[in-house]
């Protein structure tokens, strides 16, 4: 994630404390998902110093494919492929600069497809897929352009037709294109759904913030499963008929904790589908942090949470989603009313921590 402007990102931060404060009468008690424990297993540890800000991963037969999201360095605008020891092994070149490159698929045909969605200060005009086909020299450049204003993005899916499928940070909406993209052409998007995610307590650098921004997404190497991911948790959907946005807009997932990853951002499913593999950016760390691959095992089918979901907005800032307590994505029946007295306590506990995190957040 790059770095927002300091007077507009202080004018959302602003803006996102009204809209909490607004809505403080009819705040709903949210309902917590249980997670099942994660416990990382270390994999590699990616020691090429123009790795630090790590945004995208995803594995192959032979290895895996990295992405930064900074521009700032000509050295890190480029795709990233390591062995299995995580040594780079090749890199490729963007042909432009790209604005904030912030994921990384592969199909099953080799294809590899990064995601320059990232938009933080919500102003971008376009946003883009690469997309480098097995053999090629260079990545292709396909911009795109949302249909109700700009978003700010983090995770990409791509259909088994070969369809990219943008899923938003906060909101967790999902856009794909009208028709397939091309180069040289602008082509629409269209909202085609809305992912809802359990809530849960996952501890996380960035506290309530952290548990509800969307930062990544995979697909099972079989293509019957999808996984994303916040800063705290793992949620993978099943996939019927190879129908990604139904799975993601009426399943329920099932939910692994990734607790106190320093800043993780990136998943993607291990080779033979039983876990994920994540990444987390260094660039903030103490010096000589070095990112390092984890595995984490998934949750069984009869894991999935039982708590309600959270509602996603789409407020400027990023602000914490409204919860909705029930089962199923829905929401079922709605907790009895808070005292007001008492929920004012909570929303000014919400407030200060989310305020806190967002900030956080915004600078990285």
């Amino acid at each position: 994630m790059r770095a927002a402007g300091g007077t507009r990102g202080r004018r959302r931060v602003v803006v996102g404390v009204a809209a909490l404060l607004v809505g403080a009468t009819g705040l709903p008690v949210p309902a917590l998902g249980a997670p099942t424990p994660g416990t990382a297993t270390p994999v590699c540890a990616v020691r090429d110093r123009r790795l630090n800000e790590i945004s995208g991963l995803a594995a192959t037969d032979g290895g895996y494919v990295l992405v930064n999201d900074g521009a700032d360095d000509e050295a890190r605008r480029r795709i990233f492929f390591l062995g299995p020891d995580c040594r780079v092994v090749r890199d490729v070149p963007y042909p432009s600069r790209p604005r904030d490159t912030e994921d990384v698929a592969v199909t099953a045909d080799g294809t590899v497809w990064v995601a320059d969605v990232g938009d933080n200060d919500r102003s971008r005009t376009t946003v883009a897929v690469w997309r480098l086909p097995p053999g090629a020299a260079r990545p292709v450049l396909h911009r795109l352009s949302y249909p109700d204003g700009p978003h700010d993005a983090e995770a990409l899916l791509v259909t088994g037709d070969g369809r990219p499928v943008i899923v938003t940070k906060f909101s967790g909406a999902l856009y794909a294109p009208t028709t397939a993209p091309r180069p040289g052409a602008t082509v629409p998007l269209t909202r085609v759904g809305q992912v809802r995610l359990p809530a849960t307590t996952t501890s996380n650098p960035f506290g309530v913030l952290g548990r509800s921004a969307i930062t990544g997404a995979a697909t099972a190497p079989d293509g019957s499963r999808v996984v994303l991911r916040t800063y705290a948790d793992a949620f993978e959907f099943d996939v019927t008929g190879g129908d990604v946005i139904a799975a993601l807009t009426t399943g329920t997932p099932r939910t692994t904790a990734l607790p106190d990853e320093p800043q993780g951002e990136s998943i993607t499913y291990d080779r033979d589908g039983r876990s994920v593999l994540t990444v987390s950016e260094t660039a903030d760390q103490p010096p000589g942090t070095v990112p390092r691959i984890l595995r984490y095992p998934l949750a069984g089918p009869a894991a999935a949470p039982t708590g309600g979901t959270r509602e996603p907005t789409d407020a400027p800032t990023g602000a914490a989603p409204t919860a909705v307590v029930g089962a199923g994505r829905r929401g079922g029946d709605v907790h009895p009313a808070v005292p007001l007295a008492a929920a004012a306590l909570v929303l000014g506990g919400v407030v200060v921590a989310g305020l806190v995190a967002l900030r956080r957040i915004r600078r990285r």
